[in-house]
């Protein structure tokens, strides 16, 4: 397990987990973004906010046993390619697609790492 592996998966992690407890408590500051994306809010608790907090826990796991790290990472990764979807079908460049920018690319480091070399 490389130093880059563990800073990178624990980033993911806790950036994940915050943005999954956000959706999952309907936190203010993110629900302009989300109504601008046309997501429903009754998608915040399933699927948004429970896939972001599983996704956290299993790159947490994973840093015990990495093959479910790597699968929560290609779940987060396909989570966040979909988020990027929405917000350009709804024509939503704000900062919160930004923010799905950042989040894919920060998982796609941690599936990136996670592999065996």
């Amino acid at each position: 397990m490389t130093a880059a592996y563990v800073a990178v998966t624990l980033t993911a992690v806790a950036a994940n987990g915050f943005s999954g407890v956000a959706a999952l408590l309907h936190f203010k500051p993110i629900m302009p973004g989300m109504a601008k994306a046309g997501v429903p809010v009754s998608w915040l608790t399933f699927p948004i906010g429970t896939l972001k907090t599983l996704g956290a826990l299993g790159l947490a796991a994973g840093l015990a046993f990495r093959p479910l790290g790597t699968s929560a990472a290609i779940g987060l990764v396909l989570f966040f390619v979909c988020a990027i979807y929405t917000h350009i079908r709804a024509g939503d460049y704000s900062a919160q697609f930004a923010l799905a920018i950042g989040f894919l690319g920060l998982n796609v480091a941690a599936l990136a790492l996670s592999l065996p070399t």
